[in-house]
């Protein structure tokens, strides 16, 4: 019970550190894309890159060094073409929604009643995906490529190394230009404002700890399929025994350094899935809180146009079927599964980009000129 605990108490400590400095930051993976195809800006990819590279170094460090439980980390899957679908339908969703499944957590932090919806679209979405789990799981088999190879130098047969070394150096040479032309500051009038390159770094380094102690880098999306259990549970038992994703225990691992078996899914029960992720969910929504109270910028706001409430409410529902179709959402293949070359992450991103595209488009189109 005693390593539960810690478990628990480090993913809300994590949380609660993410949350701060994704609030204090406006630091939002669903910005980086919405404003390239939008406004033609690519401060955020610049940011985004940096996090990435930075945890690749971290990551192989920790590797190299013997300190992580598993590499690569559990429940990132092999290729397949349902990553491919997966990623751009998410990107289509996460715009519409106006926030991916974290941003969505501090932006309700902070008192925004629209992400506060977009949360409910997550959870009724995760509960929509258990319907056509049968037919997209027989999908999944049929169309995975390189069964039981997960990362880019598993299949090159390389160590890591091999890549992170070029890639690093092309990154620091490029990270030093950008410096020189005064590429990573954002003009900003809000008080007590940090830069996103800083957040960057700190999330590489909350990311780190997450995947040393827990074994996986942060995740959330299972929980939202839990919530969505537990409402099924209360209102239709006899249909949620019926669905198969829910009988699913997709999380079966070890971590030595506290001899605790962590087995989970998105059943309506308290297991791994709900102590690992639970804590992070809240921690997130309640230090984005912290940081908005702290800086006198909590407000409950709520004031926007119904179209505005529908694009937030189907986008979340978008989100979270692709979420499950993937499987993971891209806080988990951005920040987790790309840094260490995961294949899936790798499609995850290039289909994300069309997806972001269109639901630039589509938001353009439905909420902004109407």
């Amino acid at each position: 019970m005693l390593s539960v605990f810690i478990i628990a108490g480090t993913c809300l400590i994590l949380g609660l550190a993410s949350g701060f400095l994704m609030h204090r930051s406006d630091f939002c993976l669903v910005a980086t894309f919405r404003d390239l195809f939008l406004f033609r800006s690519w401060f955020l990819i610049r940011i985004l890159l940096l996090l990435v590279v930075t945890s690749m170094v971290l990551f192989e460090m920790a590797h190299l060094l013997g300190l992580l439980p598993s590499h690569p980390f559990p429940l990132l899957g092999a290729l397949s073409v349902a990553t491919l679908i997966g990623g751009f339908i998410f990107g289509v969703g996460m715009v519409l929604a106006g926030g991916c499944v974290v941003g969505t957590l501090y932006k309700m932090g902070a008192g925004s009643i629209l992400s506060l919806v977009a949360f409910i679209g997550l959870i009724f979405g995760s509960g929509l995906y258990a319907e056509i789990h049968p037919f997209w799981s027989t999908f999944v088999k049929k169309t995975t490529f390189f069964p039981g190879i997960i990362t880019l130098p598993h299949l090159l047969q390389l160590a890591p190394g091999w890549l992170i070394l070029p890639i690093g150096g092309f990154s620091l040479w490029l990270f030093h230009r950008w410096q020189q032309q005064n590429l990573w500051q954002r003009t900003a009038y809000a008080n007590n404002y940090l830069q996103p390159w800083k957040a960057a770094l700190g999330l590489a380094i909350i990311n780190l700890f997450s995947y040393i102690i827990v074994g996986m880098p942060l995740g959330i999306t299972t929980t939202y399929a839990k919530l969505a259990a537990y409402g099924e549970h209360f209102f239709w038992p006899r249909h949620l025994e019926s669905l198969s994703y829910f009988q699913a225990v997709p999380l079966n691992v070890t971590l030595p350094w506290l001899g605790l078996h962590l087995q989970g899914g998105a059943a309506p029960r308290i297991d791994a899935i709900a102590y690992i992720q639970g804590p992070v969910i809240i921690g997130i929504i309640l230090g984005s809180a912290l940081s908005a109270i702290l800086n006198g910028e909590f407000k409950i706001y709520w004031r926007a146009p119904r179209r505005q409430y529908a694009s937030v409410l189907i986008g979340g529902i978008i989100m979270a079927l692709a979420s499950r179709m993937t499987p993971a959402c891209n806080v988990w293949h951005l920040m987790g599964g790309l840094p260490i070359f995961g294949l899936q992450s790798m499609v995850f991103l290039v289909a994300l980009l069309p997806g972001a595209w269109l639901g630039s488009r589509l938001l353009t189109i439905l909420v902004m000129n109407s």
